[in-house]
């Protein structure tokens, strides 16, 4: 997808290292407006080239102070202003625009993390007359503040404790707000955004998946040629199969699927998902046995990355070895690979593809991102890699993939090896840990709340734990309950199960899976966990 046809206007995000930026592109576009993510410290030339209507400068963990701080490129404000381009600064991005001003930036006397509540001083762009001397509750995150304003910037809005909580300057299209409006805990957070997009900026909407099908199409009949196939690496997720669905709208019988089996599934998920295939989305695929390759490489590895790097280089070889065997088939060999990335999964990476990202740590390095070897012979389509979860759902249903389907919770591209800490294939680790997760989620489902959680699963812990089974001391293993509500998988709140649904579950597995005698749940949200036990 490229940003330049999007129809709607394109509100840039320039990140700082935020762990709430990611936040400020999904909130822009559940407002119908595509918003997009690119290092703080991308070119000027990177910046102008998207040609974006407005531009926000993310909030960051780093002060203005620090000789390496990361900044915008010179000659981007007057750019702004030549352009008439709005910017609008959060948080670490409103200190970058006072600083690069000629105001003073200064170590806050009272530091202010969490919610607080600020007071609008006087009518402006960002808050109507009808705001002034209005309290809401906002959420900071800061220890430096603004002490002295660079000309033509006004204060409109303090916290309780008097510091500068939004500024701007009408003439100049600036605008800065010390605490994060993207965050739920600021509770006026929406409809300031929704102003600030619409009635400040002028903003129109019209990002929809409709649009986003119709580019992606013509993207993919652009990228492959009218003679070329592509593979689709197929895991039975929801991304990998919309992504498949959509190629295959767009090329036909020249996607080639493959549905790998690397012995680290789900219960019986080899024999649900091809059924599904078959008869539901009426996919071309072929289901590769690869249970022995994968484990006998994962044979003795407790390392969680060094386990991402093995399962994405032997995908790879297995997707290698299949382009050659349809080689002899139709006399040519297929060039490219579908993989069915998401926006987050691009974020966690680093660098994400294509932004230079040096400001934010790498959460994630699985085969769909970091893991892929560099001699990779085949060309990546990631026709999916702008889209967040709910969004691809809402691409899925335009592309009649089943809702039942579209439903599933995510599950990860190395499958079970990270929810088995240490080695998979010892013991019957894997084994145990397909009981315990089938239990869990079919509990899960009989009790009418799969739809209220965005992902559910169980754990193998390295532990075993003295219990009393059959009145007989036993010495058995631990596993872990986890599940979680979130929008896209970037922040997430652990989901609050009735004690009597966990009493259930609990005796259950105990009573029902040998090796097993105690359950624990897991009750911490992201941050500061991922979602996934590594």
């Amino acid at each position: 997808m490229d940003p330049k046809t999007v129809k709607s206007d394109l509100v840039l995000i320039l990140d700082y290292g935020s762990q709430y930026t990611h936040l400020i592109t999904r909130r822009i576009r559940s407002l119908s407006v595509f918003s997009l993510c690119v290092s703080g410290t991308s070119s000027l030339a990177t910046i102008t080239d998207l040609n974006p209507s407005v531009v926000i400068l993310s909030g960051g963990p780093h002060s203005v102070h620090t000789p390496d701080s990361p900044s915008f490129p010179d000659g981007f404000l007057p750019w702004a202003l030549s352009h008439d381009i709005p910017v609008l600064g959060i948080c670490y991005g409103l200190q970058l625009l006072v600083q690069r001003l000629g105001g003073v930036v200064r170590v806050g006397h009272k530091q202010e993390y969490g919610r607080m509540e600020i007071c609008v001083d006087k009518p402006s762009a960002l808050f109507p007359s009808g705001k002034v001397g209005k309290r809401q509750v906002v959420w900071m995150s800061h220890g430096d503040e603004a002490a002295t304003l660079p000309d033509g910037f006004h204060v409109i809005a303090r916290s309780d404790q008097g510091a500068v909580a939004a500024i701007e300057n009408p003439s100049a299209k600036l605008y800065g707000l010390q605490y994060h409006p993207e965050v739920t805990h600021t509770e006026e957070g929406m409809e300031t955004l929704r102003h600030f997009l619409f009635d400040v900026c002028g903003v129109e909407a019209g990002w929809n998946m409709e649009d986003v099908m119709e580019e992606e199409i013509k993207v993919i009949n652009d990228s492959v040629g009218p003679d070329e196939h592509v593979i689709c690496a197929l895991s039975g997720g929801v991304d990998s199969t919309v992504a498949a669905t959509l190629v295959h709208k767009a090329i036909g019988d020249r996607l080639h699927c493959v549905f790998v089996d690397n012995g680290l599934l789900r219960y019986k998920e080899r024999e649900r998902v091809m059924e599904t295939f078959e008869k539901d989305l009426h996919l071309p695929v072929v289901c590769v046995d690869a249970v022995d390759q994968f484990l006998t490489k994962l044979k003795g590895v407790t390392d969680p990355e060094t386990k991402r790097k093995i399962i994405g280089k032997e995908f790879i070889c297995i997707f290698d070895a299949f382009a050659q065997e349809l080689e002899g088939k139709l006399g040519k060999k297929p060039a490219y690979l579908v993989q069915g990335t998401l926006y987050p999964d691009v974020i966690e990476s680093c660098p994400p593809p294509g932004t230079g990202r040096t400001h934010s740590h790498t959460i994630k390095s699985h085969h769909n991102v970091g893991g892929l070897p560099k001699d990779m012979k085949l060309k990546l389509i990631e026709p999916l890699k702008l889209l967040f979860k709910d969004e691809v759902r809402q691409l899925g249903r335009i592309l009649d993939v089943p809702e039942a389907f579209l439903k599933r919770h995510p599950f990860p591209g190395p499958g079970l090896a990270v929810r088995v800490l240490g080695d998979v294939t010892e013991g019957n680790a894997l084994d145990i840990l397909r009981q315990v997760d089938e239990i869990f989620i079919q509990s899960i489902k009989d009790a009418g709340l799969y739809d209220s959680i965005w992902q559910a699963f169980a754990v193998f812990l390295p532990v075993r734990s003295v219990g009393v089974q059959g009145d007989q001391r036993t010495h058995s293993h631990v596993v872990a309950l986890r599940a979680v509500t979130s929008q896209d998988g970037m922040t997430a709140d652990w989901y609050y199960f009735e004690h009597k649904f966990l009493d259930d579950v609990s005796r259950k597995i105990c009573n029902g899976i040998r090796g097993v005698n105690r359950v624990v749940q897991d009750i911490t949200s992201k941050p500061p966990s991922t979602i996934e036990w590594e």
